[in-house]
């Protein structure tokens, strides 16, 4: 049975979703393919549009699924984000909307991150979204109420 898309905490955007024989699929822009629409796709989709045009990100700076070896195991990160000069800067991991939003999948992301060492890493669940600055060099963390916008990232 096919997912049915339900509202989430952020902007409405005119995806383009198909239906073929009973699965729908949804357009990544990023990537320029149909994804089959899953309920984390569902919050990804909606959070990239989010950083693209309401934060300003550009999307060819947008690296979705990009894997990582994390303890000798094959890893995904769902959305890295890379600065001018190639550097990643934040890593988002996308969660449907039915998981809350834990210190478990804020520890997973931040595994993840260990690997990254980005400045910023995300949680988001389409319903809450979680905004933490790192200091890597004092094993330090805060959270922010809000995303800035890329040009002040």
């Amino acid at each position: 049975m096919s997912f049915i898309p339900t509202p989430l905490n952020l902007p409405v955007y005119p995806f383009k979703i198909t239906l073929k024989d009973t699965q729908h699929f949804i357009f990544d822009e990023v990537r320029k393919k149909h994804l089959v629409l899953t309920p984390e796709e569902w919050v990804r989709q909606h959070f990239i549009q989010f950083l693209v045009v309401v934060k300003k990100f550009p999307k060819s700076l947008i690296q979705i699924e990009g894997g990582l070896s994390l303890n000798k195991l094959q890893k995904r990160t769902d959305i890295v984000i890379f600065n001018n000069q190639g550097q990643r800067i934040m890593v988002i991991e996308c969660k449907a909307p039915a998981v809350k939003i834990t210190q478990s999948v804020f520890d997973q992301a931040a595994r993840y991150n260990s690997v990254h060492k980005t400045k910023w890493l995300v949680v988001t669940n389409g319903l809450r979204h979680c905004y933490a600055i790192i200091d890597h060099l004092e094993g330090q963390f805060a959270f922010v109420e809000d995303l800035p916008v890329y040009s002040l990232l």
